[in-house]
């Protein structure tokens, strides 16, 4: 018989590294500061009615042209090496991983993010991930980004759960608005774990807690952003709000191991239920 398959979700910037992707190495070769970098990008933003996540595309592409240097695919990916994740990260997803087949689950990672696809790929986890959906760019044919392929912002990040949920290609657009029915659906949204800590995170959160899922509002230890994430908690938009320490024993391990319990537990429930039907069909 098949593993019950289940989906741990994560977005990344604050969720599993200690601040946004591009801070660590990509804005400093700019000759900027992530403060100064950010401010110019939402400013510009602002000015010209762009939304955000958009908008920072663009002015890294315009900050690299001023200054002569070459935002390549090659060099995006090094500015991966550079990311610092919150303790426990590097050793989560093994961990995790081995927990599920213990309980004859198997369980999938993926990330959602607006950052940029470009730069994960360059980090030390992505082997970890199924599947990564983020912001991405067009190249020309020097490697030289030209235009936004994807932008990820807060209604993408539910259009790729959807494609999680009913088990579709990254670039399958068509298929993730058709019907499909509860059954058909490859990860039901009872067996989808959230793991996000912003503004861009907030509708898939809700929908996956609403529809029977877990989400979990993480936070930097020891910092005012948990207070943030606690208002999550009394909105009612997560399941639980925890300090980002991944570390085995600690708060957030015990938590997803006890809802990977929960679903092998009725998955066993159910597989029991169904002989029960069976034998008042037989007799």
């Amino acid at each position: 018989m098949k593993r019950t398959k289940v989906a741990l979700v994560y977005d990344f910037d604050e969720t599993l590294s200690t601040t946004y992707m591009q801070d660590y190495f990509l804005i400093p070769e700019l000759g900027m500061t992530p403060e100064e970098f950010w401010k110019e990008a939402n400013a510009w933003s602002a000015r010209n009615g762009v939304d955000q996540v958009t908008g920072s595309m663009f002015y890294f592409k315009h900050i690299a042209e001023n200054k002569g240097l070459k935002l390549t695919r090659d060099n995006l990916a090094c500015c991966g090496e550079f990311i610092v994740f919150f303790k426990g990260v590097e050793s989560w997803f093994k961990r995790i991983t081995d927990y599920g087949k213990y309980l004859d689950l198997d369980v999938e990672h993926y990330i959602i993010s607006s950052g940029y696809e470009e730069i994960i790929e360059g980090c030390s986890i992505r082997k970890y991930f199924k599947d990564v959906y983020g912001c991405a760019f067009a190249f020309d044919e020097n490697g030289i980004p030209v235009w936004p392929a994807r932008v990820v912002n807060y209604s993408a990040k539910v259009q790729y759960l959807s494609k999680i949920n009913k088990g579709l290609g990254k670039f399958d657009d068509k298929a993730v608005n058709e019907y499909t029915p509860d059954d058909k659906r490859r990860i039901p949204y009872t067996r989808i774990i959230y793991f996000g800590d912003g503004q861009t995170d907030i509708p898939s959160m809700k929908m996956v807690k609403d529809r029977g899922g877990t989400s979990i509002a993480v936070y930097k230890p020891h910092s005012s952003a948990k207070e943030k994430a606690i208002k999550l908690l009394k909105d009612n938009r997560v399941n639980f709000a925890l300090a980002a320490d991944y570390r085995e024993d600690r708060e957030i391990d015990c938590v997803v191991k006890t809802i990977l319990n929960k679903i092998a537990t009725e998955r066993d429930l159910e597989i029991l239920k169904k002989r029960e039907d069976k034998k008042k069909q037989d007799n």
